[in-house]
């Protein structure tokens, strides 16, 4: 009897205790979130806001030391070495999102193959720009994260990147209906990110 009030009293401690810890990673996406957010308002920043967004997430979920200080350190260096990848990026969905724009027209014939195209394309490339942000370490240049990314993307773990289109389009829904929402919305996105990254090198 008082083994197995033992054993009980046990089990509800650890199940306590992974509660905890699930509420505080969740707090932690919903402030990383916002602080990408603020990160990434001039828009070129984006992705590696994103980076160093998910390399915060990742220091707190290895046990590391994580601060606001940290985070800022991973933006500074970031950019430094990924505006001109980020440049691309943005170029290379401005493209897609005209090539839509156009096909949507009905000016130009086989519009329905290529709108299908055109959002395929889209999403490809934005899954591998966050994919990227994600695979990429502090001094690994951003096309060889870039190629890594590709890789676990296209070979490796197609599951994880559906997984995050299903991220970016709760993300659109949630800056449709609320503005505000877009933060936690973008920490939520990160950890999904993060915990993609993980499954793909399992």
């Amino acid at each position: 009897m008082g083994q197995a009030t033992g054993q009980a009293l046990g089990s509800a401690a650890v199940r306590g205790t992974a509660r905890r810890l699930r509420f505080a990673l969740f707090a932690e996406c919903l402030l990383t979130g916002v602080r990408m957010v603020l990160a990434a308002l001039p828009v070129i920043t984006l992705l590696p806001a994103f980076a160093a967004g998910c390399a915060h997430l990742r220091r707190h979920l290895d046990g590391e030391r994580s601060t606001w200080r940290d985070f800022l350190t991973g933006l500074r260096e970031a950019p430094r070495s990924g505006w001109r990848f980020s440049l691309l990026w943005w170029a290379a969905l401005a493209l897609l999102a005209f090539d839509l724009r156009v096909a949507r027209t009905g000016a130009l014939p086989g519009g329905p193959a290529l709108i299908a195209v055109s959002v395929a394309g889209l999403l490809a490339v934005l899954v591998l720009g966050l994919r990227t942000a994600t695979v990429r370490r502090p001094g690994t240049a951003w096309p060889t994260a870039a190629r890594t990314a590709a890789g676990q993307g296209l070979a490796v773990d197609l599951g994880g990147s559906l997984l995050l289109i299903g991220g970016l389009a709760v993300l659109a829904v949630a800056a449709w209906q609320m503005l505000p929402l877009i933060a936690p919305a973008a920490g939520a996105l990160a950890g999904c990110a993060v915990a993609v990254e993980r499954r793909a090198r399992v």
